[in-house]
């Protein structure tokens, strides 16, 4: 038998070390970035491409890649079926989809009722969809369990179709509903359940069951619309234990991971009394980055940043942005190498500012012509966003100035405005490539 050289070793040992699994929505990190390194900057829906897959339709939801399978969410319109789907991810081969739940696939105009992203453990996948169905399988495409949530915990109440994703953390499910307190109708179609309880809630399972753990509910004065969020929990270690995060509610809570309970509050952007009139939704995710918690206020609002160290109910925030020159509606943004990256969606600008002090080390124009509300991803030194047409932009990490690197057209050539049809997946890194998903394509690039 040969015994492979010291000098052989050595580099097999580097590639193992540099591969890494993208199991969520916001990656390993649980922040918008991986460890990955010799990703391309240049591409195109020809160049540098090592597969194209076919997707049954577009969706919000982001790809998660374990291995050599890469999962996803999609709706099947003449079907009118929501399936998940896994792909062979050396070659975009079509492994196996299955049929999680039927009926409407859309409640408005802006998305549809597949755009929770899935989530992996390694061991199982998860697929939750906004009609609160949810179904676990094995990476053979094995049912192991499912579940309507509908039956015992009520419709979820969101006037927009739900997007919080489900995550996996610490041996347990969890699942984000902030709803409105009572049920209600939009544009033709009922939202929540009467007789239910409607307060919002983190719930968390037993991930090999699917059978409740416990139920937290998550009070706040939020009214309307306002009592809405689309975010996703963020997990991460602080202090000695494991923290989730949680925004929505005109606020940012922390809680222990492991019960739910709740032990630190910001103090809220929205305040009761004169002048309390802004019922907005809120989208963005917490990210969190050298012992600083970031959370988005809506719409051209600023950016709150609250010390990991926090205890107790409305906690002042560490810095308050100029909502002028940072602020984020939809996007989450990314913490990379000291730095947190803040998309605006709707100034399509980019900002790079530090944790600790809120200083803006630099903030400038992307210069698209459409909107995004993906949200950015960091590797390898650079800054990857998808803006509604499907067009990836991509900047230098780090410097002193925005400096943008490329932008690649990866649509279908289509230009969307904001509807369903509009690309809002964030670009996913694992295992050396790029996963692009745009109106027609799940795309991996690189070598």
């Amino acid at each position: 038998m040969k015994i492979p050289s010291l000098s052989a070793l050595c580099l097999l040992t580097a590639c193992f070390a540099q591969a890494e699994n993208w199991p969520n929505w916001r990656g390993p990190h649980q922040d918008g970035s991986s460890p990955e390194k010799n990703l391309p900057a240049k591409f195109s829906r020809t160049e540098g491409v090592k597969w194209a897959a076919d997707v049954p339709a577009i969706s919000a939801s982001v790809p998660v890649v374990w291995g050599d399978k890469v999962f996803l969410t999609a709706p099947i319109h003449d079907k009118q079926q929501l399936v998940g789907l896994c792909y062979d991810a050396k070659t975009g081969k079509e492994l196996w989809r299955r049929v999680v739940s039927e009926g409407g696939l859309q409640w408005d105009n802006k998305s549809n009722l597949a755009s929770p992203s899935p989530v992996t453990d390694g061991e199982r996948v998860v697929f939750l969809f906004a009609d609160a169905v949810a179904a676990s399988y094995d990476f053979a495409g094995n049912l192991q369990w499912k579940r309507d949530f509908k039956e015992t915990h009520g419709a979820f109440a969101t006037q927009w179709t739900y997007g919080s994703s489900p995550a996996l953390d610490g041996g347990k499910l969890y699942i984000q509903v902030l709803q409105r307190n009572e049920p209600f109708v939009f544009q033709g179609f009922d939202k929540g359940t009467p007789g239910k309880d409607m307060s919002s809630y983190i719930l968390a399972l037993n991930p090999a069951t699917g059978e409740d753990l416990w139920k937290h509910i998550r009070p706040t004065h939020s009214q309307v619309e306002s009592l809405e969020s689309f975010s996703t929990p963020v997990f991460c270690d602080h202090g000695g234990k494991r923290v989730m995060l949680i925004s929505g509610g005109d606020t940012l809570s922390l809680h222990d991971a492991a019960t739910g309970a709740e032990y630190a509050r910001i103090a809220t952007w929205n305040p009761l009394g004169e002048g309390y009139n802004k019922f907005y939704r809120l989208v963005p995710s917490p990210v969190v980055g050298e012992g600083v918690a970031l959370v988005c206020a809506p719409k051209k609002s600023p950016v709150f940043a609250l010390s990991m160290d926090a205890k107790g109910q409305d906690v002042p925030p560490l810095w308050t942005s100029d909502s002028k020159v940072v602020s984020s509606d939809v996007s989450t943004p990314a913490y990379y190498e000291g730095s947190f990256y803040v998309l605006d969606s709707d100034r399509r600008t980019l900002s790079r500012v530090e944790p600790k002090t809120g200083k803006v080390l630099w903030s400038g124009d992307t210069g698209s012509k459409s909107k995004f509300e993906s949200s950015p991803t960091v590797a390898d030194g650079k800054i990857y966003a998808v803006n509604f047409w499907g067009e990836v932009y991509v900047a230098k990490a780090g410097g002193d100035s925005l400096d943008m690197l490329a932008v690649n057209a990866m649509g279908d050539g289509s230009k969307p405005n904001g509807d369903a049809a509009s690309c809002r997946s964030s670009v996913v890194v694992a295992n050396g490539h790029l996963f692009i998903r745009t109106q027609d394509k799940l795309f991996c690039i690189g070598q």
